[in-house]
């Protein structure tokens, strides 16, 4: 059985470290047309098949809850960044794909902040950073 007392000072410890770097990482995107919500839905979706995905999917991987996902988009929609359309596969659903403008927009941060994120995980070494992603994929792993 696991220990309680271990398990809520791992708990801890990973969220903490999680918001700190989060709240850091924060400053990648201070002087940018882009937001941290709006890079993670252009990231969703210009790693999809197409630069285009749905909706459902786009919402599973945010951290914001799907109303405000929707409002995100619309908000996306009205900047030219991504468009919006019927899921031709789910009358219910819809697409979301990445404009020339919203690609632009995704590039021009991307590397930035990749290198940010680099240089900010190079606290750990590539075994302990292979642990940490192997970790975090088993919890979360349903």
């Amino acid at each position: 059985m696991t220990d309680r007392k271990l398990a809520l000072e791992a708990w801890e410890s990973l969220f903490r470290a999680q918001h700190e770097l989060f709240t850091e990482m924060n400053a990648d995107f201070e002087d940018t047309d882009l937001g941290q919500a709006e890079y993670d839905v252009l990231l969703t979706v210009t790693r999809s098949p197409g630069m285009s995905a749905r909706l459902r999917d786009v919402t599973a991987n945010m951290l914001i809850s799907q109303p405000s996902v929707s409002r995100l988009i619309d908000r996306m929609v009205s900047r030219d960044l991504v468009s919006k359309c019927p899921d031709p596969e789910d009358g219910r659903g819809a697409l979301i794909r990445v404009t020339d403008a919203g690609a632009k927009a995704f590039r021009s941060i991307a590397t930035v902040h990749g290198r940010s994120i680099a240089e900010r995980m190079s606290r750990l070494d590539d075994a302990e950073l292979k642990t940490l992603r192997d970790l975090a994929e088993k919890l979360r792993a349903r």
